[in-house]
């Protein structure tokens, strides 16, 4: 240490166990010059002092701050080995994406060609597809999800014809233009989608920045959705059949007069997205049915602005709209008030057919 004390002042805390407690300064005069910091021996840093170096008129000791190497080498192998993770997961999830039997994994791999084409909501889990497929002998897709919201269904639409042949008919229930029963948040549990779709990228960075720009740091925080679960669930299986298959409750059934008005909430901007997507599979050469499906019988009364929907509905679209609302009568095939089970589904599926609005294959 007899160099180093020639040159400077040395100024340290008091040694435990022989070793520096906190820090070691280096002063010339009442000038500090460097620093090391603590817990390094005496004899380590005697071997890691260089000899002093000149820069104009001021000397300075550079001295290895050991313990800041170790936590910089721990915080980026962390920081490295998190994005391996990510990355590698991020990998997986979107091969089961792209694999998936899920009705939007086969619309985005271009898979899904059919010949009708189903959109909706909850309720258009009503278009039942493995039975419509039995009666008619075509091919059906079915772009319905929970809680649907009518911007989110118009951007589905428009991916699935720019993929896929145009199909002969596109049938729509109208129950998607209700902005209080739709899932305003829906559309970025569709994040594991964006890699595939500008549309859909395009709505979520304007709709939910923070999720899309999410997605692009970590490519396992965008499959971080209830969607996604579908998605993982349908990824060896068909997703064909899903419609719920219970019975309305006799309790449920002698409450109906107790339940709050139905009233559909929409507005211009709702009935441009559906002009549009109207407008889109028109100019596609598809057949649009605007329909709206079955309600309990008892529960009809219930629904107060029907009429004006519709009305709004045509004069927007230029589609005229087919009320299918009393066309199932049974309570045995109804899970709810506004859903039908797979028996009312069938039911609804015959009077489709007998109406010409789905037609079958030709022999």
């Amino acid at each position: 240490m007899g160099l180093l004390e020639n040159l400077f002042d040395i100024q340290f805390e008091p040694l435990q166990n022989g070793r520096l407690d906190d820090a070691f300064f280096f002063c010339k005069g009442e000038k500090l010059v460097t620093v090391a910091v603590h817990d390094i021996d005496f004899e380590g840093l005697a071997a890691l002092v260089h000899y002093p170096v000149f820069l104009g008129s001021e000397a300075f000791v550079e001295v290895l701050n050991l313990n800041t190497m170790k936590k910089s080498f721990w915080i980026f192998g962390t920081i490295a080995l998190a994005l391996l993770v990510d990355r590698g997961g991020g990998w997986f999830l979107s091969k089961i994406t792209k694999e998936s039997q899920f009705r939007y994994s086969r619309l985005y791999n271009g898979s899904e060609d059919a010949a009708v084409l189903f959109v909706g909501n909850s309720r258009g889990l009503s278009f039942f597809q493995p039975y419509a497929e039995e009666k008619t002998g075509l091919r059906t897709a079915n772009l319905s999800y929970n809680g649907m919201p009518i911007e989110l269904a118009s951007t589905l639409v428009q991916d699935y014809f720019d993929r896929h042949k145009a199909p002969k008919v596109m049938l729509m229930d109208l129950s998607l233009l209700d902005s209080v029963r739709m899932d305003n948040k829906l559309a970025y549990q569709f994040n594991h989608y964006t890699p595939f779709s500008g549309r859909l990228s395009k709505l979520l960075r304007e709709r939910f920045s923070n999720d899309f720009y999410a997605g692009k740091l970590s490519h396992l925080y965008r499959h971080n959705s209830e969607v996604f679960q579908r998605t993982f669930f349908y990824w060896k299986k068909s997703d064909k059949d899903w419609l719920l298959d219970r019975v309305i409750s006799p309790e449920m059934k002698a409450n109906v007069g107790n339940q709050a008005l139905l009233r559909f909430h929409y507005d211009n901007k709702m009935l441009g997205h559906l002009a549009k997507m109207v407008k889109y599979a028109q100019e596609k050469g598809t057949k649009v049915e605007l329909v709206v499906n079955p309600y309990y019988p008892d529960f009809v009364p219930k629904i107060v602005n029907l009429d004006t929907l519709v009305m709004d509905v045509q004069r927007t679209s230029g589609v005229t709209v087919r009320r299918y609302t009393n066309a199932v009568q049974e309570s045995a095939a109804f899970g709810d008030f506004q859903h039908v089970n797979k028996v009312g589904a069938k039911l609804y599926i015959d009077q489709l057919i007998a109406d010409g609005v789905i037609s079958s294959k030709p022999n």
